[in-house]
């Protein structure tokens, strides 16, 4: 099997040809049909995918994703009919990973799936909270402190800095960077440069080392 994915849709014939398009192309597929459902049974199994429909009976996507948020950053895809901007931005927001609207195509959707499968299998984390100095971050729950003191930072500057982390040593150019951590709408690669200056200063880090020309690194002997 390829992965395990969680699909939540309340429309029988979207949710049923989801999955098993996704069963056909390899996957292990679950399928429930409300957000109450998804919620119970993403607490008993763990999954590597979540395709996750907004508008759902009893508890909305945006509910589900809060709950899965509380738990730990298992990739989700945002599935809706609704096209406009703010529910877009809503669902980055909440931290979803990626969003496709309806109608779509399976094609398209799979290969969201796969560059979602491939960041869940190269960016889990190794524990929930990682230390340097006086500074302490949770990266299941995208918050951190300095000296105990709250720091704003964004979900993905977490990100960037556990795909750093769980990789001591090894360069990581911008473009891998942005393959790693974004799905969709992929920004000018030189916004990288903008993140890692963020996560240095918010989280006075000089473990985050500048290869010129090439990339950033996570130097773990600076612990």
């Amino acid at each position: 099997m390829l992965g395990k994915v969680l699909v939540v849709e309340d429309d029988d014939i979207t949710r049923e040809g989801v999955a098993e398009f996704l069963t056909v192309k390899g996957y292990e597929v679950v399928q429930v049909a409300d957000g109450e459902a998804a919620i119970n049974t993403f607490q008993e199994q763990p999954f590597d995918v979540v395709i996750l429909d907004i508008m759902l009976p009893k508890v909305d996507g945006f509910g589900v994703l809060k709950a899965i948020r509380a738990v730990n950053q298992t990739c989700v895809l945002m599935l809706t009919a609704m096209t406009d901007d703010s529910t877009q931005i809503m669902s980055f927001d909440e931290q979803a990973d990626d969003y496709i609207s309806k109608p779509f195509s399976l094609a398209i959707l799979e290969r969201r799936v796969d560059a979602l499968m491939r960041r869940s299998t190269n960016t889990q984390p190794n524990k929930e909270e990682w230390i340097y100095g006086d500074t302490k971050v949770n990266l299941t729950g995208f918050s951190a402190t300095y000296k105990g003191q709250e720091v704003d930072i964004k979900p993905k500057e977490i990100k960037i800095l556990n795909l750093l982390i769980d990789h001591p040593g090894q360069v990581f150019s911008r473009e891998q960077i942005l393959d790693n951590i974004w799905t969709d709408e992929v920004p000018f690669d030189r916004v990288i440069d903008v993140y890692i200056k963020n996560i240095r200063k918010k989280l006075h880090l000089d473990c985050i080392k500048t290869v010129k020309n090439v990339g950033y690194k996570y130097e773990s002997n600076e612990l």
